[in-house]
């Protein structure tokens, strides 16, 4: 079964229910071409769950302006924060490899995507993980041309934070299938033991991924177009700290399937290098 990345890839749903039979890709590995129709059945389904970029978070609430002042819309379709001021963190699978980049527009200062506020800034350059090949190490920063005067979020070092309760935020869908959102939404979600999520995905990459869900109901969950966008909770001090990047899973808010997501403190001081070495 094929991963179902959450930004291009968490969005399968409508055309990936009316061919469930076929395939049940979970979230999108990687953006395919536009020429599906003219491929095999289910060549053509799987390569359509990859490739579709709209979706927002699934049983979520309207966030509150300021509330989450890192977040960042990405104009391919994945949300990220900020992890320096002119800095991003998102999903390996939402940018294509590394290197000089000025294709891509990152939105932030707002939670409606049509506030007068909104500050658009361009990219210069895209660093993707290296190694990645679509197995785990899900993260990228995208330099910015200029900062974006918003609070930065702090990444998780340790793993001491992989527990409880977390919030996600971003404008993907709001169901599977659904579209792209105006309004950012948040949720709050419980974290899932390996061993249980392994249960749910053989494909698991333990140490490099974590899950979180509901896994007897569903119901809640990041859905396609939250892709890049961050996981996060509050430490014992009361502040935020990012310990996850929306990754894959399968479908939307599914019972039993639970979302994936990057291990954040896995790759803590490689996301440190790499964005110091962006200058």
């Amino acid at each position: 079964m094929q991963k179902q990345r959450k930004k291009i890839a968490r969005l399968i749903a409508g055309a990936a229910v009316a061919l469930a039979a076929v395939s049940l890709a979970p979230m999108g590995i990687a953006m395919a071409g536009e020429d599906g129709a003219k491929k095999a059945p289910s060549q053509a389904a799987v390569e359509q769950h990859s490739d579709d970029i709209s979706a927002k978070i699934v049983g979520g609430t309207e966030a509150e302006k300021g509330e989450f002042p890192w977040m960042v819309r990405l104009s391919m379709g994945c949300g990220g924060a900020l992890f320096e001021k002119d800095v991003v963190l998102t999903a390996a699978h939402c940018v294509d490899g590394s290197g000089p980049n000025d294709s891509i527009t990152a939105t932030g200062g707002v939670v409606d995507l049509e506030d007068s506020d909104k500050v658009e800034v361009k990219s210069t350059e895209v660093l993707q993980a290296p190694g990645y090949d679509g197995k785990g190490k899900d993260w990228a920063l995208i330099k910015l041309a200029e900062p974006i005067d918003q609070e930065t979020l702090p990444i998780a070092e340790d793993d001491s934070n992989n527990k409880g309760d977390f919030t996600i935020a971003g404008w993907g869908a709001d169901k599977e299938g659904g579209e792209q959102q105006q309004k950012m939404l948040k949720a709050e979600v419980p974290f899932v033991d390996d061993a249980t999520c392994k249960g749910a995905y053989s494909e698991l990459v333990e140490k490099e991924e974590l899950c979180a869900g509901f896994m007897d109901k569903g119901e809640i969950d990041s859905c396609q177009g939250d892709s890049g966008g961050p996981m996060f909770r509050k430490t014992e001090g009361g502040e935020f700290i990012q310990v996850g990047i929306v990754s894959w899973g399968e479908g939307c808010a599914r019972p039993g399937k639970p979302g994936v997501y990057t291990e954040v403190s896995t790759f803590a001081a490689d996301i440190k290098k790499a964005a110091a070495d962006l200058g």
